[in-house]
């Protein structure tokens, strides 16, 4: 048995063995746990609002529907352009509009390219396109190509750009390589104020020429021509309350058209 000093020298020895042991040892850092940032998700009453609010606002709803439609524009702003001048002119002068169709002209393309559509913008489909259309002789210096000048001016045998009411069908008479024609044809009124209110006045009309085929468009007066055939079954169909917008990239007009100003 161990004598009691021994004993007592033994346990004082070990107790500050403990303790030593325990001043030196370091416990590892405790890291603040941080919590993840919130995950947004897309609720069901959050989806049916967002869908909600594009079916309350007709041109979202139309550009939609046709951009699965309308292909090969010279740019996006050719078709978001024209529905929402349509629908902008629309909600101003609602008693003008007494059909829903609009007969768009993309001029950011080349005459042997097709750019003309007629677009029910009730219904959201597609009447008739794409096909080609012509430009006035005074908006390009080629036979054939893309038109890069336009006018609003008397003489100026030029396109003007922007939008338009049609008006009355009537008997229209032209002339190519000094041979008269005949075809029908649809007046139509310029509400662009500057760029083509001079239209009506100038006799720019929409009508069939020879000098359109399928494949390419030859120059008008600033008219936007089509193939005789075309004619005569889309501009009934668009006469007397039908719009019509002609487009082309071309800075000057899309800052100042009135009905661009008002859509944005």
């Amino acid at each position: 048995m161990m004598p009691p000093q021994r004993l007592l020298e033994t346990t004082l020895i070990g107790a500050a063995a403990v303790l030593f042991a325990g001043a030196n040892l370091r416990l590892p850092d405790r890291q603040p746990v941080v919590a993840p940032p919130p995950t947004t998700v897309a609720t069901t009453d959050t989806m049916a609002a967002r869908d909600s609010a594009v079916s309350a606002n007709p041109a979202s709803r139309a550009l939609t529907a046709f951009a699965s439609m309308v292909h090969s524009l010279s740019s996006p702003k050719a078709l978001q352009s024209a529905v929402k001048s349509y629908f902008a002119f629309k909600s101003a002068h609602p008693d003008e509009i007494k059909k829903p169709l609009l007969y768009f002209v993309d001029y950011g393309l080349p005459s042997t390219q097709p750019r003309g559509y007629v677009l029910d913008m009730s219904s959201l489909k597609v009447v008739e396109g794409p096909f080609t259309v012509a430009h006035g002789r005074g908006s390009s210096t080629s036979q054939y190509g893309t038109p890069t000048r336009f006018s609003n001016s008397f003489g100026s045998a030029a396109t003007s750009l922007g939008l338009y009411v049609t008006k009355a069908l009537y008997a229209f008479t032209g002339h190519m390589a000094g041979q008269t024609y005949s075809s029908i044809g649809l007046r139509l009124q310029g509400v662009s104020t500057g760029f083509n209110d001079n239209a009506l006045a100038r006799g720019v009309v929409a009508h069939g020429a020879p000098y359109v085929t399928s494949a390419k468009a030859g120059r008008s007066q600033g008219c936007p021509a089509m193939e005789p055939s075309r004619a005569k079954e889309l501009l009934p169909k668009l006469a007397d309350g039908a719009m019509v917008y002609l487009f082309a990239p071309d800075q000057n007009w899309m800052s100042r058209d009135p009905w661009l100003a008002t859509s944005n």
